[in-house]
C-alpha cells in the first residue's frame, strides 16, 4: 500500500485530488445517456482506454439504448472508437476516426458523422456550434501542484474540451514516461474580436505552457491505467513509394535550383499512415539536411530524419509511433525532447502559422481526376473511409501544395488517376502538385486543359493513359472538357471486376 500511495503521489502532485483516484467502472457512471463527451487523442495516440472500454461493458451489460456524442481532436484506437461502436453507443461523431467498426457504422447510417477541418474543431467547441460539452476524458502522465493536467502522447483538442465541459475525467497512464513533461506546447487564442496573431515565427518557437490549465475543481474521477497507445506497425515501404519519394526529391532539387526554395527547404507537413511515413522517409536518402517539420504528426520516418541529421526539429500534434517507434522514444527521450515539439491541433493546423511559415504540404489521396481534384475521404463517392482530417487546412494554405497516390489500386482494377473524382474534398484550385510512382505533374500555372494532359502523361499509369486521353479527346470543348455519363462509368468498373472475380 506504501508503494501505491508512493506511486499515486509522484503521478498526482496535488494532494487533495488523491481521493478522487477510483476504478475505471466507477468513472464511467458519470457518463449519461445521451451526454456528450470529449476526449483526448489525435491519430491514435494518448487517447483514453480504461474509463471507455468499462462504459462499453456497462451499456453491454445493461442491453438498453444508450448513445452519446463522441468528440475527440482526430482518430482514436480501438479501446474508444472500436468498443463503444461495438456497443451500438456512438450517436454522433466528430472530426475524424479510422477505426473499422466505428467506419462500418458511419457507412451503415447507424452514426451520424460530422467530418471537419481539424483546425476548425477547437473553434466549433469554443463559440458553441457543437452544443455542450457535458464530460471530457483526457489521458496524462501526471497532474501538478495546481491541479494542471501534463497531456501524454497527443494534445489534440484537449485544452479546449477541458475549459469548457462540465465535469473532467483524468486517466493517469503510466505506460507513458514523467519524461514526456516539458514536450508539449499549451497556447490558445482568444475569441473575436479579442483574438491576436499567434506568435509563432519558426517552427521552433515555444509561446506556450508545458501543461493544460484546468479548474481543479471540474476533475471528478482519476483513473489509474498503463495501456499502452494502439497504434499499428507502418507498413513496409514498397517500390511505389520509393518511386514517389524519388519524384519528390528530384521535385525539390529543381525548386531550389530555380531559386524558389531554399537549400533547407520551407517547413515540411506529411499526413498520416504508411505511404504517407514511406514518402517521408525517403528524405533519409536525400542530400537535404537542416530541415524542419511543421504538422500535425511524429511519425516513425520524423524519427530516422532525426537521427541521420536530416532535419533539425520537428512540431507537431502527436507522437503517432510505431510499437517500435515509441520505445525508440522513450529510450532516448531527452535527446528527442530538445528537437520535437507538440501543440494543440488549432496551432499544429492554423492556417495563419502554415502560410506564414511557408510549409510545404504532402497529403495522400484516393483518387485524382485529370483537372487536379482530390478524393481524400470516400470510396465511390458514398462510402466514408478515414475523413479530411488536416488535409484541408494544410492544401489551402500551403506553399506548395502536394498530392501523393500509387497510380492504380486493387491490384491494378482501379486507376487512382479518373476523369472525374466520385467526391471533391480538394479543388484544382487548391492542388499544385500531383506525384503518383509513374512521375510528377507540377500544375502551377496551367489551365484546365493543359493540367488533364501533365497528369495523365506524367502521373496516369501507363495501362490507363490511352483510356483516359480518349475521354479528354472525345470531351466536347469548353474550358473544362467533361463527358460526365462517361465520367461516371469509371467508378463502376471496379465493382464490375470484383463481381466477375468471384
Amino acid at each position: 500500500m506504501v508503494g501505491v500511495t508512493y506511486m499515486l503521489k509522484d503521478r498526482i502532485k496535488k494532494e487533495e485530488l488523491l481521493n478522487r483516484v477510483m476504478s475505471p467502472q466507477e468513472a464511467a457512471v458519470f457518463i449519461k445517456d445521451g451526454m456528450t463527451v470529449a476526449t483526448s487523442g489525435f491519430t491514435p495516440a494518448g487517447y483514453p482506454k480504461a474509463v471507455p472500454k468499462a462504459l462499453a461493458e456497462r451499456i453491454k451489460a445493461k442491453e438498453e439504448p444508450f448513445k452519446i456524442n463522441l468528440y475527440t481532436g482526430a482518430s482514436v484506437g480501438d479501446e474508444l472508437d472500436g468498443e463503444l461502436a461495438r456497443a451500438k453507443a456512438i450517436g454522433k461523431r466528430l472530426p475524424y476516426q479510422t477505426q473499422k467498426d466505428c467506419r462500418r457504422g458511419i457507412n451503415q447510417g447507424n452514426i451520424h458523422y460530422v467530418d471537419m477541418h481539424l483546425s476548425h474543431v477547437s473553434d466549433f467547441v469554443r463559440y458553441g456550434f457543437l452544443g455542450n460539452i457535458d464530460v471530457a476524458i483526457v489521458e496524462a502522465v501526471a497532474i501538478t501542484e495546481e491541479g494542471f493536467i501534463i497531456p501524454s502522447t497527443s494534445l489534440g483538442n484537449t485544452p479546449v474540451f477541458v475549459e469548457t465541459a462540465d465535469i473532467i475525467i483524468v486517466e493517469i497512464n503510466t505506460h507513458h514516461p514523467l519524461e514526456l513533461w516539458g514536450i508539449h506546447d499549451v497556447y490558445q487564442p482568444e475569441k473575436p474580436p479579442f483574438r491576436k496573431p499567434i506568435p509563432i515565427l519558426k517552427a521552433t518557437d515555444r509561446i506556450g505552457d508545458a501543461f493544460i490549465r484546468v479548474d481543479s475543481k471540474k476533475i471528478k474521477a482519476i483513473v489509474m491505467t498503463d495501456i499502452p497507445d494502439s497504434i499499428a506497425s507502418f507498413s513496409e515501404i514498397d517500390k511505389a513509394s520509393e518511386k514517389m519519394a524519388e519524384h519528390l526529391i528530384d521535385f525539390f532539387h529543381l525548386e531550389v535550383n530555380k531559386k524558389r526554395l531554399p537549400q533547407n527547404l520551407f517547413p515540411l507537413q506529411s499526413g498520416v499512415g504508411s505511404v504517407a511515413n514511406a514518402v517521408l522517409a525517403g528524405l533519409v536518402k536525400s542530400n537535404f539536411y537542416d530541415l524542419v517539420i511543421y504538422s500535425e504528426v511524429i511519425q516513425d520516418a520524423v524519427l530516422d530524419l532525426i537521427d541521420n541529421g536530416t532535419v533539425k526539429f520537428a512540431s507537431g500534434s502527436s507522437l503517432t509511433l510505431s510499437p517500435k517507434g515509441i520505445e525508440r522514444f522513450y529510450n532516448n527521450i531527452n535527446y528527442y525532447k530538445e528537437k520535437i515539439l507538440l501543440r494543440p491541433q488549432e496551432i499544429s493546423n492554423s492556417p495563419e502559422v502554415i502560410r506564414r511559415l511557408g510549409v510545404i504540404s504532402m497529403n495522400t489521396a484516393i483518387e485524382i481526376d485529370i483537372y487536379g481534384h482530390v478524393n481524400s475521404t470516400n470510396i465511390m463517392g458514398t462510402n466514408m473511409m478515414n475523413g479530411i482530417g488536416g488535409s484541408g487546412d494544410f492544401t489551402r494554405n500551403a506553399f506548395i501544395s502536394i498530392f501523393t497516390t500509387p497510380s492504380i489500386a486493387k491490384e491494378g482494377d482501379i486507376s487512382s488517376i479518373v476523369p472525374f473524382v466520385s467526391h471533391c474534398d480538394h479543388s484544382e484550385h487548391d492542388v499544385q502538385v500531383v506525384v503518383t510512382e509513374q512521375g510528377i505533374a507540377d500544375l502551377r500555372g496551367l489551365s484546365p486543359k493543359e493540367k488533364a494532359k501533365t497528369i495523365i502523361n506524367n502521373c496516369a499509369h501507363p495501362d490507363y493513359r490511352h483510356e483516359l486521353l480518349e475521354y479528354y479527346n472525345k470531351g466536347p470543348n469548353g474550358h473544362i472538357k467533361h463527358q460526365l455519363n462517361e465520367a461516371l462509368s469509371w467508378h463502376m468498373r471496379y465493382l464490375q471486376k470484383k463481381t466477375m472475380k468471384r
